[in-house]
C-alpha cells in the first residue's frame, strides 16, 4: 500500500506492507519543492537511511516523479495493490474516504479553487498515479471528513441559510491526523477515548479539536485552513473587515489578500523573520519580534483550549501532536500555564523528556504527547475500501 500526502510545498509517502497490522517499509519526505535546495529523504521501517539527496525539483509533479523513479529502481513497486492520497478539502459532500473514480476526480477539479495550496497538486498526483499504474486502486481520504458530523451550532456560520446550502460552513481540518492520535489512545487507555478531549494539533498549520466520546464536536479551523490558531504563515482568526479594508481601502487584489493572509503572516510575518517555531525559540531572547511571535502562538492556542473545556463541560484527557506540540516542550509548558483552574497540571521532568503523559501525578486532567501518523491512516482507509471492494459492497461516488 502506498501513501501519498502532499503539502503546499512537500510531499509525503508511505510504503506499507498490510496484514493483521500496517508495517512501514518505506517512508519518504521530499520538501522544499520549487526551490533550488529541494531535499528529498528516505528511511526503511527502521529509521535506517535510504536516500539523502539535495537538488531542485521543479514542481510537485517532478517530485512525484522522482519518488516512483526511486521506487521502481529498487523495486518497491512490485505487488503493489493500491494507493491512498491525503485529500485536504472534501467540502460537505465527503464524509468517508472514497475510491477514485472519474467522477471523484471532477468533483475534485470543481473543489480546487478553494483550496490551492493542496488540491490541484493532489488532483495532479492522482492523475500521474493513474498513468503510470492503469491498472491500481486508488483511494482519496478526506482531512475534512472526520468533523463532517459535528453539532449544527459548531458547523453553521451566523450567515443566512442559503450560504449553509452552498457548503459554506465549518468544515475542519487535519482530520487524518485526530483520527491517528484518536486510534491511539483507545489503545492505550479505552475509557479515555470516550471521555472529553481536546487533541492540539499543532505545526506549520495548526488547529485544535473538541472531542466527546471519540467524535468531533468542535474544531478551530473552519470553512477553509486559515482560521483558528496562529500558524506558521497563516493568520488565523481574523475580524472579516480587515479583509474588506484591504480589498476596498487598500486596493489590495484578492489574490494578494489570499497571499498575505496565508503565505506571509502567522509566525513569519510578526517575526519578520522565520515560520518555525525552532528558529524562534533560540532567537527570542535578543529578538523582540520572535518573542511577540511566540507569545500570540502561545495565547490563542491557550484560549481555544479554555474555549473547548467549556464546550465540553470540563476536561479528562488533553493531547499535543505534530511538529511543535510532539517537539516543542517550552510551548507546551507556556499554552498549559495558569491553567490548573481546569485541572492541567505538567510535571516538567516530563514535559522537557517528550514523556508519554507528562501532567502530574495529581492533575485531573491527563495531559499526553502523542504522535500523529496520517500515512498510517490513509493506509487503514485504502485497506478497508480494497476489503469492500473484493466484498462486492462498494457503491461508487
Amino acid at each position: 500500500m502506498l501513501t501519498i500526502n502532499g503539502g503546499s510545498s512537500s510531499l509525503k509517502a508511505g510504503l506499507f506492507q498490510m496484514a493483521d497490522r500496517e508495517t512501514r517499509i518505506v517512508s519518504a519526505t521530499i520538501e522544499r519543492i520549487g526551490q533550488s535546495d529541494s531535499r528529498m529523504h528516505i528511511k526503511d521501517g527502521n529509521d535506517t537511511v535510504l536516500m539523502d539527496r539535495e537538488g531542485a525539483i521543479a514542481d510537485h509533479g517532478a517530485a512525484l516523479m522522482a519518488l516512483v523513479g526511486w521506487l521502481r529502481d529498487h523495486g518497491f513497486d512490485r505487488g503493489l495493490r493500491a494507493v491512498g492520497h491525503r485529500i485536504v478539502y472534501g467540502g460537505h459532500r465527503f464524509r468517508t474516504p472514497q475510491r477514485i473514480t472519474l467522477a471523484l476526480q471532477a468533483a475534485l477539479r470543481e473543489l480546487a479553487p478553494m483550496d490551492l495550496d493542496h488540491l490541484p497538486q493532489a488532483c495532479a498526483n492522482i492523475e500521474t498515479i493513474g498513468r503510470l499504474y492503469p491498472a491500481l486502486m486508488q483511494v482519496a481520504c478526506f482531512d475534512t471528513a472526520f468533523h463532517r458530523h459535528m453539532p449544527p451550532v459548531a458547523q453553521h456560520y451566523a450567515l443566512p441559510e442559503r450560504f449553509a446550502e452552498m457548503g459554506i460552513m465549518r468544515l475542519g481540518f487535519h482530520g487524518l491526523s485526530y483520527e491517528s492520535v484518536m486510534h491511539t489512545l483507545r489503545a492505550c487507555d479505552p475509557k479515555a477515548a470516550h471521555g472529553r478531549v481536546v487533541i492540539a494539533h499543532l505545526g506549520s498549520g495548526a488547529s485544535m479539536a473538541a472531542i466527546r466520546d471519540g467524535h468531533s464536536i468542535d474544531t478551530s479551523m473552519g470553512f477553509t485552513p486559515l482560521a483558528g490558531l496562529v500558524m506558521g504563515t497563516r493568520c488565523g482568526d481574523l475580524d472579516p473587515g480587515i479583509v474588506l479594508h484591504l480589498l476596498t481601502g487598500q486596493g489590495m487584489t484578492p489574490a494578494a489578500v489570499n497571499d498575505l493572509l496565508n503565505k506571509e503572516s502567522g509566525l513569519l510575518g510578526v517575526s519578520a523573520t522565520s515560520s518555525d517555531m525552532r528558529d524562534l525559540l533560540e532567537r527570542e531572547r535578543t529578538d523582540v519580534r520572535a518573542a511577540l511571535a511566540i507569545a500570540m502562538f502561545c495565547y490563542q492556542a491557550r484560549k481555544t483550549l479554555g474555549a473547548y473545556a467549556a464546550a465540553l463541560g470540563g476536561l479528562d484527557t488533553l493531547i499535543f501532536t505534530a511538529g511543535i506540540g510532539a517537539g516543542a516542550a517550552p510551548i507546551r509548558a507556556r499554552i498549559c500555564q495558569g491553567l490548573a483552574f481546569l485541572g492541567i497540571v505538567l510535571d516538567d521532568t516530563r514535559n522537557d523528556k517528550h514523556a508519554p503523559i507528562i501532567s502530574a501525578e495529581a492533575s485531573p486532567v491527563t495531559v499526553r504527547v502523542i504522535p500523529t501518523d496520517e500515512d498510517r491512516m490513509i493506509a487503514r482507509h485504502t485497506q478497508s475500501l480494497i476489503t469492500l471492494k473484493e466484498g462486492a459492497s462498494y457503491v461508487h461516488v
